[in-house]
């Protein structure tokens, strides 16, 4: 398994929208995203800072993408 990059939210949400998730709505500084399948993902967008690694791995587990897959995407 490749080691996660630190990338900021921008990247990430770009990532989504390409394997078919939607803005659904925005709470505060989390966006809010589904896809066709009813899957939710929340990205924190704080300041375009760069996300921690947990949390794409954890969007990484929601969206059921390889490590490898979000690198080639992005």
């Amino acid at each position: 398994m490749s080691k996660l990059p630190r990338v900021g939210p921008d990247k990430v949400i770009k990532f989504l929208r390409r394997i078919g998730f939607e803005l659904v709505r925005q709470s505060g500084s989390h966006m809010i995203f589904k896809n066709a399948d009813g899957v939710r993902v929340t990205v924190p967008f704080h300041s375009r800072k760069p996300l921690h690694p947990k949390i794409i791995k954890s969007i990484l587990l929601d969206t059921n993408t390889s490590v490898e897959d979000f690198i080639e995407l992005i």
